[in-house]
Order: structure tokens, then C-alpha cells, then sequence
């Protein structure tokens, strides 16, 4: 008996020094109360040059780091939907919540998650026609190469320089793209949520005939029945890229519409995984 409760108290406290360890907590819906994710979070503010400072949301696992420092996720927010903190409930639009799985699945899994905040907390200026095609002279070039230049620095704890991964939705998924096409080195991998091609928006959308050669692996996650950004506008990118025999991968889900879905944070993270 003494052996058995010995046993049963090590379990508990081990099941509490894991529950201790996650920066995230859950609540499960019920008849009154949508269910919840909430992740803690820390905020800072960078330069984005002739506008001032944007504000950044973000958090690393809790633990010890390994020795080159959490790899580290970019996460981009769609237009009109600012990242001001990490608490996402079930009746959330566009699949809100399944992005907070999303950062408690990074989280918990070994990953840093840094959340830049778009121009007024809209949309990203990747696709503006006149900034697409001069994207050098946009504030958010000026402000992501700070936040990049922060991680480089420690602003945002231990990173490892050398995985450094991007995501995000609509808007954000545009400007996951566009880390391929305007900063070269700097993400071992992308994953693209109801998104595009940098330039594209919606139906309009040309895809260049030739990729960046070291464009990193990126994979697709899209609803095929979106009306907002259609599925084929993700796929003329999805097959350029298979054309240059750069890594992709493509997740339709075939009733989903322009949101994040359930199977999104498992299959982003599978992903990022991937390519350590």
C-alpha cells in the first residue's frame, strides 16, 4: 500500500511539473462558455521607421533552452485581426481559435512564437499595389528587418538563428511569402494559411515563372471552397514550386472556407519539424 501511494504521488507531481511547464492553459466548452486557449505573453516595441515603433507580442517554452536557443516562429495576423495578445475562444471568426491551438501546440512543442503587429494592426503591405513592386521603401521592410535584428540580438530570449520559421493567415499568409522573396537565409521553413504568393491578392494573382532558387520549403494549408483568397491562386504557387524542385507541401481541406482549421496546428508544426 505505502509502495502504491508512493507511486501515485510521484505520478501527481509529475503530471503537475507538467502542467507547471506549459505556458498555455485550456478550458473546454460548456452550455454557457465557449472553450478557451490562453498562452502568456510578453510584448515589446520596435522601430518601424518614419511611423515610430510597432508593437510585438511574444513568448518562449518554459524550461531550459537547448544550447543554440529555441528555434523560433514568426506568426503573421490576417487583416483586421491584431495579435494583441495570446487568448482565443471557440466562437472566434475565421477559425480564431485554431490559431491559439497553433501557438500552444509551438509552445509546447520546443518553440519560441513571436507575433510583429501589421501597419495599425491591419493588414501587411506586401501586396499594396506600389509597395509590392517597391516593397524596399515600406515600413514593414524597415520594421520586420528590426524584429529580425532583435531576435539576432536576444530581445526575444535564447534563439536559434539557424530555425527560424514563419506562418500566418490571408494577409499574413501573403507576408509568410513574402519572407522568401524579400529576406533570403533568414527561415528554414514556411507555412502558408489561406494565403498566396507575396504580390497576390485574391483573385489577382501572377505568380513569377522563376522562384527564388533558395526560396525555403513551404507548405500550404487552404479550404477549397475559399471566396476570399481562391484555392487555385495557392496552387499556381504550390505547382512553381514543384516545377524548381523546392520542398512543398499542400493541405486542402475540402469543405473549409478563408479560416484556420482544426488539423492546421498539428500539420503546420509537423512541418516546421521537419526541417530542423
Amino acid at each position: 500500500m505505502l509502495r502504491t501511494l508512493c507511486c501515485l504521488s510521484a505520478l501527481s507531481l509529475f503530471s503537475s511539473l507538467s502542467v507547471a511547464q506549459s505556458p498555455c492553459s485550456e478550458r473546454s466548452k460548456t452550455l454557457l462558455l465557449p472553450a478557451k486557449v490562453s498562452c502568456s505573453y510578453q510584448s515589446r516595441w520596435i522601430d518601424s521607421g518614419v511611423v515610430g515603433q510597432r508593437k510585438v507580442i511574444y513568448q518562449v517554452p518554459s524550461g531550459t533552452p537547448p544550447a543554440a536557443g529555441w528555434p523560433a516562429v514568426l506568426i503573421y495576423q490576417g487583416s483586421f485581426f491584431p495579435l494583441n495578445n495570446f487568448t482565443y475562444y471557440s466562437n472566434m471568426p475565421f477559425g480564431g481559435y485554431y490559431q491559439g491551438k497553433l501557438i500552444q501546440a509551438l509552445l509546447e512543442g520546443g518553440y519560441a512564437v513571436i507575433a510583429p503587429s501589421a501597419p495599425a494592426d491591419l493588414f501587411w503591405q506586401t501586396n499594396i499595389p506600389g509597395l509590392a513592386q517597391a516593397y524596399e521603401l515600406s515600413t514593414d521592410f524597415d520594421f520586420l528587418n528590426n524584429v529580425l535584428a532583435a531576435m539576432h540580438g536576444g530581445a526575444f530570449g535564447p534563439l536559434n538563428r539557424q530555425r527560424q520559421y514563419a506562418t500566418g493567415i490571408s494577409s499574413g499568409g501573403y507576408n509568410t511569402s513574402r519572407m522568401a522573396v524579400s529576406f533570403a537565409g533568414e527561415f528554414r521553413a514556411l507555412a502558408v494559411q489561406s494565403g498566396s504568393y507575396a504580390t497576390c491578392s485574391g483573385p489577382l494573382c501572377l505568380v513569377p515563372d522563376n522562384l527564388p532558387s533558395d526560396h525555403p520549403p513551404t507548405l500550404f494549408v487552404h479550404g477549397f471552397i475559399d471566396a476570399v483568397v481562391p484555392w487555385w491562386s495557392m496552387d499556381l504557387y504550390y505547382d512553381r514550386l514543384l516545377y524548381q524542385g523546392i520542398a512543398t507541401a499542400r493541405h486542402t481541406e475540402l469543405s473549409g472556407g478563408h479560416e484556420w482549421f482544426a488539423r492546421s496546428p498539428a500539420t503546420i508544426k509537423a512541418w516546421f519539424d521537419q526541417h530542423p
